[in-house]
């Protein structure tokens, strides 16, 4: 088996995609003005995340469970998204996907794009419907720099050898934590203190950053 020779963590909502998922559930909830300041808060470091995803997901009880389908269409991948991973995957790296956002969404973006790992928080269905609760861990910034430390120690590699990428400063512990860190197309305060940016929504010049560390 060939040896793993690096790792890529990155964050889902307008990171690998172009949308918050959260704040298109809230659109279909009728409630998306009110998620969207909430989530754009959380992002800007102004609220706890925690508290923030309880008031969100409080604002979508009620919702079918078909909802999932309906928001998976709205989804958008940035561009780059399924090249980085491929380029990566021929490079020797592993890819996970860390997201405050929700595995009804998130594994199917996995699979599709052909990522490795995932984690991401699970919203509570009972008959058919959302109770606006989530269950299980919730997925903090702690939770992903453990799971960048979980990642890279399976596969036998050194922080050193991992890259983590996001917009949001929930992401900024794995981005200071790992070997490269990236702020994509993010919030000030994440760009203010990430090592490396990308200014443009285009995931493959993850790979441009990787080629000039590696000079």
């Amino acid at each position: 088996m060939r040896k793993v020779r690096g790792l890529l963590v990155m964050d889902v909502d307008s990171t690998l995609v172009q949308e918050e998922v959260i704040d298109l559930l809230g659109d279909e909830a009728g409630v998306g003005a009110q998620v969207a300041e909430i989530t754009e808060r959380a992002m800007r470091g102004e609220l706890d995340f925690k508290q923030a995803l309880k008031e969100r997901v409080g604002t979508l009880k009620g919702l079918p469970e078909s909802i999932f389908d309906q928001v998976y269409q709205r989804i958008h991948f940035n561009k780059g998204a399924k090249e980085l991973v491929a380029e990566l995957h021929a490079r020797g790296y592993k890819v996970g996907l860390v997201s405050g956002g929700f595995h009804e969404t998130v594994d199917r973006l996995a699979e599709e794009a052909g990522v490795d790992y995932v984690m991401a928080n699970h919203l509570e269905v009972a008959d058919g419907v959302l109770t606006g609760q989530t269950y299980g861990e919730v997925v903090t910034k702690e939770i992903k720099v453990q799971k960048l430390r979980d990642w890279a120690a399976e596969n036998g590699l050194m922080l050193a050898e991992t890259v983590a990428m996001g917009d949001g400063a929930n992401d900024l512990p794995m981005i200071h934590e790992a070997g490269i860190g990236i702020a994509f197309c993010a919030k000030p305060i994440v760009r203010q203190q990430a090592p490396y940016q990308i200014n443009e929504a285009d995931l493959y010049k993850v790979i441009e950053i990787l080629d000039e560390v590696k000079k």
